[in-house]
């Protein structure tokens, strides 16, 4: 059976500037998806089978996003991560594979760092932090 792998290569960031149109972040080199956490908890009685404790899942924590990208600090796409962080409000996120799926989640902008080495490409990356449900759609591309 020949794999369904694919190379990151065409992914997109995206951020709904101002609630309105989404703007694609320049110079994006890599998107990190990070996890979701479900809540344990503890239903343990005396009567639970063979002294074992028994769980059920509670409430969904949506884990953080990382993002880094060449830096470009007169790039206005860039400049939009600060506005965002100081905003502290979420907005909507989107990540567009290369063959057209997309993920949409309402995210909150908390951490932006960059780094200007003497011999290396300057870079910046961000964190967000996910808040309610992910969307996941088709591209419809049939890749």
């Amino acid at each position: 059976m020949a794999t369904n792998a694919s190379i990151g290569y065409g992914s997109k960031y995206s951020i709904k500037d101002n609630g309105s149109t989404f703007t694609d972040l320049g110079e994006v080199v890599n998107i990190e998806g990070g996890s979701d956490d479900t809540d344990l908890i503890d239903v343990t009685h005396m009567q639970s089978p063979n002294r074992r404790r028994e769980f059920i899942g509670g409430l969904i924590e949506g884990g953080e996003i990382t993002v880094e990208l060449n830096f470009a600090p007169n790039d206005s796409t860039h400049q939009l991560l600060v506005a965002e962080q100081t905003a502290g409000t979420p907005s909507e996120h989107k990540v567009t594979f290369p063959d057209g799926v997309t993920l949409t989640v309402e995210a909150i902008v908390t951490s932006v760092s960059w780094n200007a080495p003497v011999d290396d490409k300057m870079s910046l990356s961000f964190t967000v932090k996910k808040s309610g449900a992910e969307t996941w759609a088709d591209g419809g591309s049939g890749g």
